[in-house]
């Protein structure tokens, strides 16, 4: 199945300019800190699925002790960035990124003792399919971490919400806690757990604009282009009513294949 590139390197560099360099999603170091709290990942293999630039990957293994890391994308741009990363930091040894393409996983059963994502997931239509790949990867006893971008419900989404999706441009498949959840339990997993982020982001998300529309606006532009700066202000505009709303609610995923 042939995939459009939709993080081009202009997209890429305004994300790093809010988020940080190698995160693509917001929170930082400090939000992959609460997805993986209370998890030991000392000498795990590990994926991270929709790795985007890398910035997470990296401290899989440079932060958290992971042994092993295999970071998956579909785009090329953001896999070329996260290859030249691992390179400066000397964890070419310890870290791998594969492009793969839409679908099941080309790895071995039982290969992973983590699976993490963040935030990717939503670019996913078929979640049931997605979270019985993840559990055939992981090894017995192993665990999924994640954040995602969730809707409040599978319904028709309210004219707030839509406006937020076609302002975004992106090729958004959202699945509401319900569904996740139930996807979760069908593919094999136990210990479930959702967490409700949307007060967090919706906080954050408003000062991420008033920052982009005000102090941060030069250094945007230098990186990003004026274009590109722009029409993600746009974005955020549109994007923030939908979290006041509470239908546009990102989630902590977590869920473990019985040992």
């Amino acid at each position: 199945m042939d995939h459009e590139d939709e993080y081009t390197d202009d997209f890429v560099s305004f994300l790093e300019v809010i988020w940080g360099e190698g995160y693509l999603s917001p929170g930082g170091p400090e939000e992959v800190g609460r997805i993986l709290e209370g998890l030991d990942l000392t000498g795990m293999t590990v994926m991270d699925i929709g790795c985007g630039s890398g910035g997470i990957a990296l401290s899989l293994a440079a932060e958290y002790g992971a042994a092993k890391v295999i970071g998956v994308d579909v785009e090329d741009p953001v896999l070329t960035i996260a290859r030249d990363r691992a390179e400066a930091r000397g964890l070419t040894n310890r870290i791998e990124f594969v492009k793969v393409v839409p679908g099941p996983l080309p790895f071995e059963d039982n290969s992973f003792d983590l699976i993490f994502s963040k935030d990717s997931m939503i670019h996913i239509p078929d979640k049931e399919a997605l979270f019985a790949d993840v559990f055939r990867l992981l090894k017995p006893g192993g665990y999924f971490a994640a954040s995602d971008w969730l809707s409040s419900h599978d319904g028709e989404p309210t004219a707030v919400m839509k406006r937020y999706m076609e302002t975004e441009g992106l090729s958004f498949r959202m699945g509401s806690p319900e569904r996740y959840h139930e996807a979760l339990a069908v593919a094999g997993f136990v210990d479930v757990g959702l967490n409700n982020r949307n007060k967090w982001y919706y906080e954050v998300a408003k000062r991420e604009l008033a920052d982009m529309e005000g102090p941060l606006y030069e250094k945007a532009a230098a990186a990003a282009g004026k274009e590109e700066t722009d029409r993600n202000i746009e974005i955020w505009r549109a994007m923030v009513p939908a979290l006041e709303i509470g239908e546009l609610c990102p989630h902590h995923l977590r869920g473990a294949k019985p040992g």
